[in-house]
């Protein structure tokens, strides 16, 4: 690491320190020519590729913009939707893979935004996965459901009856 002072090829990590999100390291170095100290950040690059084929940074921005018009009139805050991003961009960064297509992205938003809102998950995925017609609706609801009455036989209580679920979406 180059001193930016002096310029000499050469510095000492005097600490190092993880960022609060965890997404980038923060270590003070000094020179051992001028002794001048300062700071870098170390990240790890994380590109998407679209499908044109062109590649961009991962941006948490643009998750957050492309799930908040699925939770459009939905009680989601933008706390929610700052949390979805992270979990998204640590679940795509523990892949371990430094380039990533677009399409694994939305995958990956499927399963957090399912966990945060129902409605807003079903808005998000008619258009990412393109459904063509109400049957499509109705098994992803089934699913939605089906998965609901599982996870409330796992937690020891009963399935919710229909009028509930329908409360719910």
């Amino acid at each position: 690491m180059y001193c930016p002072f002096c310029r000499n090829p050469d510095s000492r990590v005097v600490d190092s320190r993880m960022a609060d999100d965890g997404s980038s390291i923060r270590r003070r170095r000094q020179c051992p020519e001028c002794g001048r100290r300062f700071t870098t950040v170390e990240t790890t690059s994380l590109s998407v590729i679209k499908r044109s084929g062109v590649a961009e940074p991962f941006s948490r921005i643009k998750v957050i913009n492309g799930v908040r018009k699925a939770c459009q009139g939905r009680p989601v805050t933008e706390d929610d939707l700052a949390l979805l991003a992270q979990e998204v961009e640590e679940q795509i960064r523990a892949s371990g893979a430094a380039e990533i297509d677009a399409h694994e992205v939305g995958l990956a938003i499927l399963g957090p935004l399912q966990k945060l809102d129902k409605v807003a998950y079903l808005r998000f995925a008619s258009v990412y996965q393109a459904f063509e017609s109400l049957e499509d609706f109705e098994s992803a609801i089934s699913l939605l459901r089906h998965e609901g009455d599982v996870e409330a036989k796992a937690a020891g209580g009963k399935s919710p009856d229909k009028s509930s679920e329908k409360s719910r979406l």
